[in-house]
């Protein structure tokens, strides 16, 4: 290994899981589900081990099952010929609950979470439960899978919301021109459906969770802020 790869290596701060689920008590048990965003085999097995020797150190759970669905390059492929140069990964561990893996896997085929790996943990606590630790798995799983996919949906719109920011000052500038007057500030305040000033939609939509509803409200008021803009500059392009 070379000493730059040793540098990223031992630099990259430990994995973290993006969502944990609520505690699901039955009797004696506890049930959580942890779920990490992963990109490698690598970083699948670094997310479990942390999750067992470093989160769980002080309160050791009886069981760490887990499942993971990877999109990975194939063998001698590059990626630069688009999709068919991926292929699906998956994988589970029951960690001694039988058939928890496979539960786990079931509910993050059913909510298509991808490049992910869901850890549920069980803490036992001596009474069996029998099948009904299937449901209380499952439940866990759904919902830090559910809030996962939110998640993406609100990234991806994050990016939308960015470039309809800049097509806003751009056509804010080409009306205040049309117009004979002053360009916008790019330091002036959001106002209503949007303005020049650079947002911190991180904090903003992600932060303390995901808020797709949210993120939807500020595109379309985005959107009614650029048909707007075109139709004043239509208005003034063609002398009205």
């Amino acid at each position: 290994m070379s000493a730059l790869e040793s540098f990223v290596t031992f630099s990259r701060p430990p994995p973290a899981p993006i969502f944990a689920s609520a505690p699901i008590d039955d009797r004696d048990s506890t049930f959580i589900a942890y779920i990490f965003r992963v990109s490698s085999q690598s970083q699948i097995s670094s997310s479990v081990t942390q999750l067992r020797k470093v989160l769980h150190a002080k309160n050791p759970a009886s069981h760490e099952m887990h499942a993971y669905r990877l999109m990975s390059l194939k063998a001698g492929r590059d990626g630069l010929k688009g999709p068919d140069d991926f292929e699906l990964r998956t994988g589970m561990d029951d960690d001694g609950e039988k058939y928890g893996g496979a539960r786990i896997l079931k509910v993050m085929e059913a909510e298509g979470v991808l490049d992910a790996v869901v850890v549920c943990s069980r803490w036992y606590g001596g009474t069996m439960l029998g099948p009904v630790r299937f449901q209380h798995i499952e439940a866990c799983t759904r919902e830090v899978c559910r809030l996962f996919r939110t998640l993406e949906q609100v990234e991806e719109l994050i990016l939308t919301l960015e470039g309809l920011d800049e097509e806003i000052i751009a056509l804010r500038s080409e009306l205040a021109s049309l117009t004979n007057t002053a360009s916008p500030s790019s330091s002036t305040p959001l106002s209503g459906a949007g303005a020049p000033k650079k947002q911190d939609y991180v904090a903003s939509l992600l932060q303390p969770q995901p808020d797709l509803a949210k993120a939807q409200r500020l595109i379309r008021a985005r959107t009614g802020t650029i048909n707007t803009l075109k139709n004043s500059i239509q208005k003034h392009s063609s002398g009205s």
